[in-house]
């Protein structure tokens, strides 16, 4: 179940069709999961992939910004972002021990499209540990994995939940993982849509919050994976925005950085040991010179629009309100866990959670 099909409409903006990252046009998601037994252990892991064009992001690049708002965390790529606000490659998000894997999977894949073009490629590729629940150290995502992400990347419904590189994630001491929900702006307010996609391995039971309502403080009694081992709180979450709004990438730095507000909607953000990354890229102008650095045909110029910052609140806070419904979405999405020291990590079912929000005088 999803928040909406639970009646909890969190905040005051409509979402998309498939209230989805890929509500976006262009926008594709795909993931590769892996739940088995290897060598006798348990791998609970994989690798989520997101296209931000329809077409090659290399052929068609998108302006792009990124925001951290807690460090303990790595994503590949982020410098070309900050330096040059051009997203050129796939996103890609798996666990902290295959990024490196994931990053040279994904420039292979390049490799194999360019031909004979001369020009580099930096891929985006960002983590969250999943260490608890999957054999991290077994570096088991590879690029079979990301071949196999690539060609599931399809818009629609996006899978949530233990799927890709959400697979072995907890979030607020429930199963958590992938997350995604979109708002899409009324006319007079430009009709532009704006999604995220999260994967929520953060936060602490007690600090949970649903709509506004405190409903972690009521859920002490479901037992907590970290009750004996670990900190509650240990982890990460890395948030993708997208938006078909003609945004110049310091724009998108400044929409990045309204994924803290979502997080901490939801009792999340203030945590030393949890990387918090994000990155929004934008698709609204569409006529980017390739980022084919070889070539000497391209223009000197390319005219731009971009959206007057009297008119970006709306997106602002419709950045905030996704990433907070997504948060949501990939909790509810979880699927319960049993690591190999045998910690159980609990899924937080909807009538639990809606039995805590009536208690608290919810609706």
């Amino acid at each position: 179940m999803r928040a909406r099909q639970l009646g909890i409409n969190i905040g005051l903006g409509m979402p998309g069709e498939f209230n989805a990252i890929t509500d976006v046009p262009g926008v594709r998601v795909g993931h590769s999961t892996i739940c088995e037994e290897r060598s006798g252990k348990l791998v609970r892991t994989g690798v989520t992939l997101v296209q931000p064009r329809a077409g090659s992001a290399r052929e068609q690049p998108c302006f792009a910004g990124c925001h951290v708002l807690n460090g303990n965390g790595d994503a590949t790529g982020l410098e070309w972002i900050r330096e040059a606000g051009l997203l050129t490659t796939p996103l890609a998000i798996t666990n902290t021990h295959s990024v490196g894997a994931v990053r040279d999977a994904l420039v292979a894949e390049e490799r194999a499209q360019a031909g004979d073009s001369v020009y580099w490629c930096m891929p985006v590729v960002m983590e969250t540990y999943d260490g608890v629940l999957n054999d991290i150290w077994g570096q088991h995502v590879g690029p079979a994995e990301v071949a196999e992400a690539l060609a599931d990347a399809r818009s629609g419904a996006v899978a949530e939940g233990p799927v890709g590189g959400g697979t072995g994630m907890i979030c607020h001491e429930f199963k958590g993982g992938i997350g995604t929900a979109s708002r899409r702006l009324p006319a007079e307010q430009g009709g532009w849509t704006v999604g995220a996609l999260v994967q929520a391995n953060h936060g602490m039971r007690r600090e949970l919050r649903v709509d506004g309502y405190p409903v972690g403080r009521l859920l002490g009694e479901i037992e907590s994976p970290f009750a004996e081992h670990g900190t509650p709180g240990m982890g990460s979450i890395v948030v993708i925005l997208a938006t078909d709004a003609p945004l110049l990438p310091h724009q998108c730095q400044r929409l990045a950085q309204r994924a803290s507000i979502g997080i901490a909607r939801t009792g999340g953000g203030t945590e030393d040991a949890s990387g918090d990354i994000f990155l929004a890229f934008a698709t609204g102008n569409c006529d980017l010179p390739p980022a084919d650095y070889g070539r000497k045909d391209l223009p000197f110029s390319t005219p731009l629009e971009m959206v007057n910052n009297d008119h970006i609140s709306p997106l602002f806070l419709g950045a905030a309100e996704a990433v907070e419904e997504a948060i949501i979405n990939a909790v509810l999405a979880g699927q319960e866990m049993v690591s190999a020291d045998e910690r159980r990590v609990p899924a937080l079912d909807g009538d639990t959670l809606l039995g805590a929000l009536r208690t608290l005088g919810w609706r």
